[in-house]
C-alpha cells in the first residue's frame, strides 16, 4: 500500500531529498507531495549571485525541478505550509487545502538575521535570500542610477556575495563588518586583512569593527549611521549579517527545537515525532545546525535512506568554503582558525603578490588539520581531501609558489573530492573508466562539481591524468574556445554580442565571455569600444577609457611612440597636470602616466592633451602599450641602425590593436640592448645585416625571455612577419594567454611559428598581413572618438545627483616627496555613479 510524504520547501535541500527517495523507491512506496512556497521550484541558491546580470530563473532552475512525467511527485508551486496537525498527522497549506501524511519532511530553510535597528524595516531595507529578494534589489539599483551607494550590512561569506551583486548592478558597494575582520568564521586575522586589501582595491569600501547603529530615510534614499558615529548616504541597504533556522512551523506543532533555534533531531533527522524529519539549515542535527548546503545534502540523503527501512546516520559536516569574489580567491577547510590543541601554523604571506596561505598541522606537523587560502586558491582541490590525512610532504612546500604540489592522482581512492555531494577520488575515476570522457559526463554520472564547483579543478586533473582530452570551452555560455568564436566573428561578420550568442551559445553571458567578445568585435572591425552595444561588454578600465586606482580615480596616459614626445607636448602635459593636481611619474615604458584624475575630469583632460595632438596611449587595454626604444643610430655611437625611426614606425602601426592580453614591444639600435627588448613580446635588435627578430618574452609572475624567430630582416619583411605574429597570436590565443605560454602551447613551439610566421606552412600569410592592414586603414584614437560624442561623453558623470559636485573621498597625502593617495571611508555620499 502507497504511503504518503508531505515536504515542506523546496530549496537545494528539499529537491535533493525528494530526488533521493524516488531515484531508490523501485517499488514506488511512496507518493511525495511537495509544498514550494516560492513562485520558482528548486533552483541553485549557492550561486544566487550570478543571477544578476542574466536574470532569468531558469538559468539557476535545478535540473529535473518540475519532476515531469513523475506522477508520484505532486509539486505545488506558490504554495506554503500555515500549520502541522500531529495528532491527525495532517498539514495545513496558504491554500487552505488539509493534506495527510504518513511522513513529514521539514525543508524549511533558514531566514535572514535583520538586526533589530531603527528603521531596518523602512523603504530601502533589503535582504538577501531568493530571487525575488534579487529582483526588488535590482529594481532599487535601477531606480538610483549607476554609481549608486549600496550599503551590506555583514561581511560574511554571504555579505561578501551580496557585495559582490551590488557591485554587478553598478553600484558602489560598502561593507560594515562588526567583527574586526571579514569573514571572521572562515579566516583568520591575516587572511583577513588580505581579503579587506584586495577587495578594497577592486572598488569595495570596507568598514570593520563597527556596527549598524540606525538607518533613517532621506530624499536621496536612506542614511545609515555606523556605531563610530560616521555615516553613509546610500540608495539601498542588504542585511546579510546570518542567518536564523525556520522552525516557527515546529514550535507552534509543539515539536522540540533547540536552545539556539533549530529543530532537533537525531543522527537519522528524526524529530521528537516519530513521523517528522527535519533536514537542511532547518535542522539542529543532535543540536547544532549547519548553513552550508553540502551537510544539508547529506541529512537529504539519511532521511530518504530512513524512508525506505535503512538505518542512515548523519555522518558530520564538512564545513570548508570557497568563492571567488570579483577575481579574488578565498578557501577556507578544515579547522581553519587552529582551534584543536597543539594545533601549529604553518603561514606564508606575499604582501606583494597579494596571496596569504596557511596550514594547520598537528603537533608533529604530519596531519593536515585544515588551512586558509587567499588571493590564490589554487590548492585548495588538492589540499582539502587530504584533511585528516598525512601529508605527502613539508607543509611549507605545499603552499610555496615554487614547491611541488600533489597531483590529483596522489590522493588516496577514498579522499573525498566533492565534499558538497560525497563523491570520493574512486567514484569519480570509476565514472571515467566506465566512459565519461568530459567534465559534464562526470557530474552527471557521480554528481561531482553540480553545487558548487570548487572540486572542479581536481576532477580536471583526473581527467587529464586518464588520458582524457579536455574541453577548450570559453565559458558555459559557449562551448567554443576563443579562438574558434574568433573565427566565426570573421568569418560571418556578426557585429553584436546578442546576434552571437543567440546563434552560437546559451544564456545571456557573464564576466568572462563579454570581455573576450569585445575584444574580438574591436580585433575584426574598427567600431568604437564604446560604439552602442559593445559599451556594455567592455570591463572598468575599458568603459572609462582610463585605468582606475586604488582610491577610484583614473590615470592618464597619453601616448608617445617610441619615446618620442615634443617640447609643445610636454609644456601641455606639465599645464595639464597642474591645473588638475595630478601626479606625475615617467614609466618604464618611455612615457609619462598622470594619476588622480576624477572620471568628471576625464574628458576635459583629454580635449587639452588630443587639441596638443597626442591620443590615447590604451594603458587601459589589452592592446599594444608601448614600443620601448634607445636612441639608436641617430645619437648613439654604438647604434647601427635607426631604433627610434623604427620604434615609431610599429607604435603607429600597431597602436590600438586589441589581442587576447596586452602587447608590449622592444627595438634596440644595437646588441647592447638598451631597450630591454628581449623581455618584450616583440623584440626588435638592430644588427649590421638588418633587424633580428624575438618574440613571447614576458615580464610578470614567469618571466621569460624573447626567442629568436628570424635574422637579418630589412624593414619591409621585418613588418610582415611582425604582421603575421600578431595576428596569428590574436586568433588563436586563449583568453587573458600572453604571447609566452602562447607560443609554449603551441603543437610545435618555436619551430611551428616559425613555419607558420616565415615560411607561410599554412599558406595564410596574405591573409593574417591583409588583417593587419585593414586595422591600420580603420584606426581611430579612442578618446578623440569620445570627445566629438555626446552620447560617450554622458559616461564621464561622478555623480548623478550631482554632476558638477567632486568626489570628498578622493584626498590625497601631499606632505612627503611624492603625492599619493590616501584611503578613506565614504561618509554621506550623495549617489555615485
Amino acid at each position: 500500500m502507497s504511503k504518503s510524504v508531505v515536504v515542506v520547501g523546496h530549496g537545494m535541500v528539499g529537491h535533493r531529498f525528494v530526488e533521493a527517495l524516488r531515484s531508490r523507491d523501485e517499488s514506488g512506496l511512496w507518493s511525495v507531495t511537495i509544498l514550494c512556497e516560492e513562485r520558482y521550484p528548486a533552483y541553485d541558491r549557492v550561486g544566487l549571485s550570478s543571477y544578476v546580470g542574466v536574470w532569468d530563473p531558469k538559468e539557476l532552475a535545478l535540473s529535473g525541478n518540475d519532476f515531469d512525467g513523475d506522477d508520484l511527485v505532486d509539486l505545488r508551486v506558490g504554495e506554503g505550509a500555515v500549520s502541522i496537525d500531529k495528532g491527525t498527522r495532517t498539514v495545513t497549506t496558504t491554500a487552505g487545502r488539509t493534506l495527510p501524511y504518513d511522513a513529514l519532511v521539514m525543508a524549511t530553510g533558514s531566514s535572514p538575521f535583520v538586526p533589530p535597528v531603527p528603521g531596518h524595516d523602512g523603504a530601502g531595507c533589503f535582504v538577501y535570500r531568493t530571487l525575488d529578494d534579487l529582483d526588488g534589489i535590482r529594481s532599487a539599483a535601477a531606480s538610483a542610477g549607476p554609481g549608486a551607494v549600496g550599503v551590506v550590512v555583514g561581511g560574511g561569506l554571504l555579505g561578501l556575495e551580496a557585495a559582490h551583486a551590488l557591485s554587478r548592478l553598478g553600484m558602489a558597494a560598502h561593507v560594515v563588518e562588526h567583527n574586526p575582520r571579514l569573514m571572521p568564521r572562515q579566516v583568520d586575522e591575516g587572511g583577513g586583512a588580505l581579503l579587506a586589501r584586495l577587495v578594497t582595491e577592486l572598488g569595495l569600501t570596507v568598514h570593520t569593527g563597527v556596527g549598524t547603529a540606525g538607518i533613517t530615510q532621506s530624499e536621496e534614499g536612506i542614511v545609515v549611521e555606523l556605531s563610530d558615529g560616521s555615516t553613509i548616504d546610500a540608495a539601498l541597504l542588504v542585511f546579510s549579517a546570518g542567518v536564523r533556522p525556520r522552525d516557527l512551523l515546529a514550535r507552534e506543532a509543539g515539536i522540540a527545537v533547540g536552545e539556539r533555534g533549530g529543530i532537533l533531531t537525531d543522527v537519522g533527522c528524526r524529530t521528537s515525532d516519530e513521523n517528522v524529519y527535519a533536514i537542511g539549515e532547518c535542522a539542529a542535527v543532535e543540536g547544532r545546525c549547519y548553513g552550508l548546503v553540502a551537510p544539508g545534502y547529506s541529512t537529504a540523503e539519511v532521511v530518504a535512506d530512513r524512508l525506505l527501512g535503512g538505518g542512515a546516520q548523519f555522518p558530520g559536516a564538512d564545513m570548508s568554503t570557497k568563492l571567488k569574489l570579483m577575481g579574488v580567491d578565498v578557501a577556507s577547510f578544515g579547522d581553519a582558525l587552529a582551534t584543536a590543541s597543539g594545533a601549529l601554523e604553518v603561514v606564508l604571506s606575499d604582501a606583494a603578490k597579494g596571496t596569504y596561505a596557511k596550514l594547520v598541522v598537528s603537533d608533529d606537523a604530519k596531519i593536515l588539520l585544515g588551512g586558509i587560502l587567499v588571493g590564490d586558491a589554487s590548492a585548495y582541490s588538492s589540499l582539502r581531501p587530504l584533511v585528516g590525512r598525512e601529508l605527502p610532504g613539508d607543509p611549507a612546500t605545499l603552499i610555496s609558489p615554487v614547491g611541488e604540489k600533489p597531483g590529483a592522482g596522489s590522493l588516496p581512492d577514498d579522499a573525498e573530492v566533492c565534499s558538497c555531494n560525497a563523491v570520493t577520488k574512486a567514484t569519480i575515476c570509476g565514472a571515467i573508466a566506465d566512459g565519461a570522457c568530459d567534465i559534464a559526463s562526470v557530474k552527471s554520472c557521480t554528481g561531482a562539481g553540480t553545487t558548487c564547483g570548487g572540486c572542479l579543478p581536481t576532477v580536471k586533473q583526473l581527467l587529464a591524468e586518464s588520458g582524457v582530452v579536455m574541453s577548450k570551452a570559453l565559458c558555459e555560455h559557449f562551448a567554443q574556445s576563443r579562438a574558434e568564436l574568433f573565427q566565426i566573428v570573421q568569418s560571418t561578420q556578426t557585429r553584436t554580442f546578442s546576434a552571437l550568442i543567440t546563434k552560437y551559445g546559451k544564456g545571456a553571458g557573464c564576466d568572462i565571455c563579454k570581455p573576450v567578445v569585445a575584444s574580438i568585435l574591436a580585433s575584426t572591425d574598427s567600431d568604437h569600444i564604446l560604439h552602442r552595444m559593445q559599451a556594455s561588454l567592455q570591463d572598468t578600465n575599458d568603459h572609462f577609457l582610463a585605468n582606475i586606482q586604488k582610491n577610484g580615480t583614473y590615470s592618464v596616459v597619453p601616448r608617445m611612440p617610441g619615446g618620442e614626445v615634443t617640447a609643445e607636448q610636454l609644456i601641455v602635459i606639465g599645464e595639464v597636470a597642474r591645473d588638475f593636481g595630478l601626479y606625475t611619474k615617467i614609466t618604464g615604458g618611455q612615457r609619462i602616466d598622470l594619476f588622480g584624475a576624477r572620471v568628471e575630469q576625464l574628458p576635459a583632460i583629454w580635449k587639452r592633451l588630443v587639441d596638443a595632438g597626442m591620443e590615447s596611449g590604451q594603458a587601459y587595454g589589452k592592446s599594444l602599450r608601448t614600443v620601448k626604444s634607445c636612441v639608436g643610430s641617430s645619437w648613439c655611437r654604438y647604434g647601427v641602425q635607426d631604433s627610434v625611426g623604427m620604434a615609431v614606425s610599429l607604435e603607429n602601426r600597431y597602436r590600438g590593436l586589441r589581442s587576447p592580453h596586452k602587447i608590449k614591444f622592444g627595438v634596440s639600435g644595437c646588441a647592447r640592448e638598451c631597450a630591454e627588448a628581449r623581455g618584450k613580446d616583440v623584440g626588435v635588435i638592430a644588427t649590421e645585416n638588418g633587424w633580428n627578430l624575438y618574440v613571447g618574452g614576458n615580464g610578470g609572475q614567469s618571466p621569460k625571455h624573447a626567442q629568436l624567430l628570424a635574422g637579418g630582416l630589412d624593414d619591409k619583411t621585418l613588418v610582415s612577419y611582425i604582421d603575421r605574429y600578431l595576428m596569428f597570436y590574436i586568433r588563436t590565443a586563449d583568453r587573458l594567454q600572453r604571447t609566452a605560454p602562447w607560443v609554449d602551447s603551441l603543437d610545435g613551439g618555436l619551430e611551428h611559428l616559425k613555419a607558420v610566421v616565415c615560411a607561410d606552412s599554412l599558406g595564410i600569410g596574405a591573409e593574417l598581413e591583409a588583417l593587419m592592414d585593414k586595422h591600420v586603414a580603420g584606426y581611430q584614437d579612442e578618446w578623440a572618438g569620445v570627445l566629438g560624442d555626446p552620447e560617450k561623453l554622458s559616461r564621464f558623470v561622478s555623480f548623478v545627483n550631482a554632476p558638477d559636485q567632486s568626489d570628498p573621498t578622493v584626498v590625497f597625502d601631499e606632505t612627503g616627496a611624492r603625492k599619493v593617495p590616501v584611503l578613506m571611508g565614504m561618509p554621506s555620499l550623495p549617489t555615485r555613479r
